[in-house]
């Protein structure tokens, strides 16, 4: 049985349905008004191998900080349905992923705790309609939301676009890793014998 959730959020300020398969085969249906943020959870989805639908009506006339923002918060509940009791998953993955001059580092951990490590600084302000600084904001989001650890680093890297979509890629490789099965766990892998 495949590991799925749907998650709705309204508030004043963004309108999110989002669907997330953790045992697809990375088809995406994906609209948030930002063009390049659609690329990235395409992205993402597809190298994770996750099946993503995501329709966000957001206040784009203010900018984009909210939706962006707002999508990791409904990203990050639909990982932590989707994930259930956790039992026999690996808990842990990485990822480095190259991007011709991007080289991002990504690792994760299910443990129910949240924290954000990022360190990157992107040398532009904008990619498309994508505010950079928002990338951050996005990513504290989900792993606050689903209680996991995130860690990225930019390991190299001097075109804004090549760095965000590595990390994104990044992030879908470790989490497609950490929510894998090994057969080898029979419960949760916690000495505490809870995640």
């Amino acid at each position: 049985m495949s590991r799925s959730a749907s998650v709705n959020r309204v508030t004043k300020e963004t309108d999110i349905q989002m669907c997330l398969n953790l045992d697809g085969d990375g088809a995406s249906n994906i609209s948030t008004g930002i063009g390049f943020f659609d690329h990235m959870l395409e992205g993402f989805a597809k190298h994770g191998f996750f099946n993503l639908d995501v329709a966000i009506k957001g206040d784009l006339k203010v900018d984009g900080h909210h939706t962006v923002e707002d999508a990791g918060i409904v990203l990050g509940n639909a990982i932590r349905e989707a994930a259930g009791d956790k039992k026999g998953i690996k808990r842990y993955g990485y990822f480095i992923l190259p991007m011709d001059d991007a080289l991002a580092l990504c690792a994760v951990d299910l443990c129910g705790r949240p924290y954000l490590q990022f360190d990157c600084n992107f040398p532009d302000a904008m990619c498309g309609e994508l505010d950079t600084s928002l990338v951050k904001e996005f990513f504290y989001a989900v792993s606050y939301s689903a209680g996991m650890n995130i860690h990225i680093k930019m390991l190299s890297g001097d075109n804004s676009h090549h760095m965000i979509e590595a990390i994104f890629k990044a992030f879908a490789k470790a989490l497609d890793d950490a929510t894998s099965y090994d057969n080898r766990i029979q419960d949760v892998l916690s000495t505490k014998g809870s995640l």
